[in-house]
């Protein structure tokens, strides 16, 4: 398992390294010019050439690219062309409410999912089953913008039971960050829970059949001891992938979310970058969530051998 998790992180080096080389190009083609456009209308252009100069924008793309990969491997992100705040200081800032709205739709996801697959399973083709699966249809099928706009128009405006939008570190209040979490966490991880809904009910469904499972109820085992020890583990697999690489949908999802909710992460920052060509702060997020996407791999594969002990990678 540690050959594994070694190879996988030098992996996770070179998959990053190869997709800042992408971005970087990928940005550079973008249309507008972030210096026209962090002085404003009509700038003069001796002071457009000035700033071009002082930002090294002057320079062929691959002088641009080492420059930049020196600073970064000297632990500077470098300064925000719009803001003019250190970079790593705005990533700082934003990656605590991204955290928490991706751990939180996270856990609603998977609680639920798991749940509801598991009944819908065991209570296959009864009022409970079909009523799981119209829920999981619902939930895949409506986009999350659309569910959050629904949410803020029932829970917010209608019933006045939660805030539209807004952010409250739970540093400053537990209880105020809750309130403002909790829309924003249901309209991202009620899609995680639809599919993570079908693959259990469905993973359960096939394990229940097995031989060792009837073996396990002849023996007299409580059912709850049967599904708990003998099912949910082997039949959990699926799942756990599904997770891991459904992870990349929640991170694009919490950029929309964040933006309809108006909560200061990491996915409102990339986005407010990308209208403002800010380079080095749009360079820096999408390398932050490649990274995150990639760890969120890994720790599926790590828990695919805690769930099942026969699975090795070595």
């Amino acid at each position: 398992m540690a050959r594994f998790v070694g190879a996988r992180l030098v992996q996770l080096a070179f998959i990053v390294a190869a997709v800042s080389v992408v971005v970087f190009g990928f940005l550079r083609l973008l249309p507008g010019d972030p210096i026209a456009m962090m002085l404003g209308e009509r700038p003069h252009p001796q002071v457009v050439a000035e700033i071009r100069k002082l930002y090294r924008l002057d320079q062929p793309f691959h002088v641009q690219y080492a420059l930049w990969l020196a600073q970064v491997a000297r632990g500077n992100l470098g300064i925000s062309y719009i803001t003019r705040r250190p970079v790593a200081a705005l990533i700082g800032e934003a990656l605590g409410p991204t955290v928490g709205l991706a751990l939180a739709a996270l856990a609603i996801g998977v609680v639920v999912g798991v749940t509801a697959g598991i009944l819908a399973a065991l209570y296959r083709n009864t009022a409970r089953d079909v009523a799981a699966s119209v829920l999981a249809f619902a939930g895949i099928s409506i986009p999350s913008f659309f569910l959050a706009v629904l949410l803020i128009w029932v829970f917010s405006l209608a019933l006045r039971w939660l805030p539209p939008t807004g952010y409250v570190s739970p540093t400053v209040s537990i209880a105020g960050w809750a309130r403002h979490m909790a829309l924003p966490a249901v309209a991202l991880g009620l899609i995680l829970a639809a599919s993570t809904m079908r693959l259990v009910r469905s993973g359960v469904l096939e394990v229940l059949g097995r031989e060792y499972v009837r073996t396990a109820r002849a023996k007299g085992l409580a059912e709850r001891v049967v599904v708990g020890r003998h099912v949910l583990r082997n039949a959990m697999i699926p799942a756990v992938t599904a997770v891991g690489l459904q992870l990349a949908d929640l991170l694009g999802g919490a950029v929309i979310i964040e933006s309809v909710f108006a909560i200061p992460g990491l996915g409102r920052l990339t986005l407010d970058s990308i209208f403002a060509r800010d380079y080095p702060v749009l360079q820096s997020a999408i390398l932050m969530l490649t990274g995150v996407f990639i760890l969120a791999n890994l720790l599926a594969d790590v828990t695919y051998a805690l769930i099942d002990p026969r699975i090795r990678y070595d």
